[in-house]
Formats: C-alpha cells, structure tokens, sequence
C-alpha cells in the first residue's frame, strides 16, 4: 500500500518541477562538502517551495525542521507524527525535484525507550542521516544512533552547546554523536569559529554554515567575518565529509530568493579554492 501510495504521488509530483540552475559543485563534493538548505531559511513557506527552491538553485541537499507547514493549502506539518501518506507524498516531491533530505533539526529526542524506538523509525522511513538536537545525549541514544546509523549532531545556539561543553558530553560515546557546528551562532558567542572546528576535531558531524557582517546579520559567502575560505581548509585538514547546510536567520522571501543563489555559486567558488590547495 505504501508503496503504491509513493508511485502514485511521485507521477503527480514530476508537474511543474522548476528547471535546476546550471552548477558546478564537482569541487565541493570531491572535498566532501555537501551544500545543503536549512528549511528555517524559508520559514515563510512551507517545505515543498523550500524543495522547489533548492532545485531552482541547484542545492541537493535538504535539513527539514520541526512544525513547518508540508505544503501549500494543507495543515499537515514536518514531525515525527507524519503519516504514511504525507511521508509518502513528501518523498515523491523531493525525489521529483532532485532533492535529498538528509538531516532533521533543531528537534527534541525522546529518552525513553519506546518514544525514542518510534522517534528513529520514523526518521528512518524519512531517509534522515542526522538527527539536529540540542539534548544532551546518553549511553541508550548512542547505542540506538549505532543501531539505525543515524548520528546524532549537538547544535549550538549563542548560550548553548560551545565546543568544550559538546566534547565533554560525548567522550565517552561513539563518533555517531558530535556537533551540529552552527557557525553564526559561534560568532554571536564571540567564538572564532575555525578555532572551534579546530577544537571539535573529530566530532564535526553537520554544521549549520553561515556568514556575518559585523552587525552580526547572515550575508553572502565569503564576504562577512567569519573566514569562509579558512573554514573550508580547516575541514579539509580534517578530512571532514557530510553536509553543510546553508541557513539565513535574516531577509524576507525578496532578499533571500536574490542572494541564495549567490551563496551557492560562492560556496562553489571557494571550495574550488580550497581544494587547489
């Protein structure tokens, strides 16, 4: 039945798929790096025009996030309480625009056993890799992060989850539970962010990847503060390999649709730097 249901929606979903933005990341994922949207940049609309966007600009990659609306016209929202069909029917659009959705965050996980069985079974039948969380993991999250092979990634907030706090919790567990390194949020912290990946050696699983002004507000690649190209290297250095997500905390749907794309092609054009060198 499910799969029928997914054939079914997959052949309605092909209508109207936007043409994809001519690209070159073959850099970016020879180093590894996997260019991916945070669905919180486009809080504004719901998950299938952040997917539509993604394919407009190229971006393979998507990081859904808790309690955003599916899909125009619809109540049906982007939780561990989806159903079969909505499951179904969001695989299908993703599929349809060349999109993958990777990693879901920033979400609670559940500790107790049967809630958090369920909680994995979902994001299992999702396709999630990631699970974006900010509790603090234990003994029976690791063992079921090794079980199902999805890593669990601690991310940071300016008053949450610094670089030492993250290595301290997760010492004594797997690789499987890391950091989901929110670059902006380490400058909001007054961190310098390539010394942070620096100190997180090892336990980089994702990272929200962001660039700022001085007024601390996200701007295009590698024309803020936050070293971009330096950032890069370091993750070169330490063979780092998984998805950087893009994501904007600042603009309307104007701003974003006209400088998303230019942080794709500058994302595109330092890795081709970084990986020259």
């Amino acid at each position: 039945m499910y799969r029928m249901t997914l054939a079914l929606v997959a052949a309605l979903t092909l209508i109207d798929v936007p043409a994809r933005a001519e690209r070159n990341d073959s850099a970016a994922e020879k180093l590894g790096f996997q260019l991916g949207m945070q669905c919180w940049t486009y809080r504004m609309l719901t998950t299938f025009e952040t997917i539509e966007r993604c394919q407009k600009f190229g971006i393979k990659y998507l990081e859904m996030f808790p309690g955003q609306k599916m899909k125009p016209g619809a109540e049906s929202k982007i939780d561990p309480g989806m159903s079969d069909a909505d499951i179904a029917e969001l695989l299908a659009k993703a599929k349809a625009c060349g999109v993958k959705i990777t990693c879901f965050g920033v979400g609670a996980i559940p500790l107790d056993e049967a809630a958090m069985t369920k909680h994995f079974e979902w994001a299992k039948k999702v396709g999630i890799e990631v699970l974006v969380t900010e509790v603090t993991p234990n003994e029976a999250l690791d063992k079921m992060s090794q079980k199902t092979g999805i890593r669990i990634a601690l991310h940071n907030h300016p008053r949450s989850w610094p670089p030492d706090k993250v290595l301290a919790a997760t010492k004594d567990l797997s690789k499987n539970c890391g950091s989901c390194s929110d670059t902006g949020h380490w400058i909001r912290a007054g961190k310098n962010p390539i010394e942070s990946f620096k100190l997180l050696e090892g336990r980089v699983v994702t990272s929200h990847f962001k660039d700022l002004d001085a007024g601390k507000s996200d701007v295009v690649f590698g024309t803020g503060i936050a070293n971009v190209k330096g950032m890069m290297a370091e993750l070169k250095r330490q063979g780092f390999h998984g998805y950087l997500n893009m994501e904007y905390e600042h603009g309307d749907l104007a701003h974003l649709d006209a400088t998303i794309p230019q942080c794709v092609a500058a994302f595109d054009k330092i890795a081709t730097e970084v990986a020259k060198e």
